[in-house]
């Protein structure tokens, strides 16, 4: 899937927008604390503190999660397994790597499944991809106040060919995030080889990794509902997602063949913090069927003037 040019033009600013929010998200914020750290780009390389906080929604106590994973619409109706959040690597504002969310459905140990799609599995949507490059984990368990990885070799000792120092940092960043996001608590992740430490894509694993800035690691706009692939029959596309955007506002748009059929505004629950807040718009599907893109993206009001642009998420349906 690729976005279309029409994209690039310039978003209006939607403050009087009224839409209905009503997504949850995940709790994915950052532990901070002697003895941890982010592995991203906006994270200091030798200390093991960091103030960030980094969550998508965050719960009001670790008891107390902001959702299930369940609420993804097109893994609830799946009669088997649980449906968890899994993290891919995509193509930011300026092709910067950012981090995207998309919910699978896995049988056996949600940790460890979930850990698996992150290091060898695939994502549904064909623009995410993940940065682990062939291999696998020997085990992943909560235990002690932390998320414990046990690695099955060495192999991911030094970074993959023309692996970045930043994308080596996302890696770690789209293993934490997922773990953080199956387990709904905000859990440092310890990485070890043989029950020590090691070195992971050139990093350190001493000190556990916390969930690095959200701003700085994950994609501004993530589409929940409806999922890549997915077909509809309703008369009305309920889309649901989480976003940081200009005045917490900004478009959804669906598009046929590269043609914009209709634009609605959203309007997430806030905005400037450093998380993700949910959305939700609903679009009229009255004339429309086919294949049909679904584009929702961060305003931006410089036009594209300054900066690298609008986030983008899209997913391809079948509308029936």
């Amino acid at each position: 899937m690729t976005f279309p040019t029409l994209a690039a033009r310039r978003v209006r600013r939607w403050a009087s927008a009224t839409a209905v929010v009503a997504a949850a998200t995940l709790s994915l914020a950052s532990c901070t604390g002697d003895g941890t750290r982010p592995a991203s780009d906006d994270a200091p390389e030798p200390t093991a503190t960091d103030d960030a906080q980094s969550s998508e929604s965050p719960p009001a106590s670790p008891s107390e999660p902001s959702a299930s994973p369940t609420e993804s619409p097109s893994e609830s109706s799946a009669p088997d397994g649980t449906a968890v959040p899994v993290y891919w690597a995509g193509d930011g504002p300026g092709g910067r790597t950012v981090l995207f969310r998309e919910f699978h459905r896995v049988e056996g140990d949600p940790l460890t499944e979930a850990a698996r799609l992150v290091t060898s599995g695939q994502a549904l949507d064909p623009d995410y991809r993940t940065l682990f490059p062939g291999g696998a984990l020997k085990s992943v368990e909560a235990t002690d106040g932390l998320l414990v990885v046990e690695l099955a070799d060495d192999g991911w000792s030094t970074p993959a060919e023309g692996m970045s120092r930043r994308d080596a940092k996302v890696a770690i960043q789209q293993l934490v995030y997922t773990l953080q996001g199956v387990q709904q608590e905000r859990v440092p992740v310890q990485v070890l080889l043989g029950g020590e430490p090691t070195m992971l894509f050139g990093i350190d694993t001493t000190d556990p990794f916390t969930a690095a800035s959200a701003l700085r690691t994950l994609n501004l706009v993530s589409i929940t509902s409806p999922a890549e692939g997915d077909t509809v029959t309703d008369d009305v596309l309920t889309v649901t997602g989480v976003a940081n955007s200009f005045e917490a506002s900004g478009p959804c748009r669906l598009l046929v063949d590269g043609v914009e059929m209709v634009v609605q505004p959203y309007q997430s629950e806030g905005w400037m913090e450093d998380r993700l807040f949910p959305f939700e718009v609903e679009f009229p599907l009255e004339g429309i069927s086919g294949e049909v893109v679904v584009q929702c993206e961060t305003d931006d009001p410089s036009g594209g003037t300054e900066g690298p642009g609008a986030a983008i998420d899209t997913k391809t349906i079948t509308v029936q």
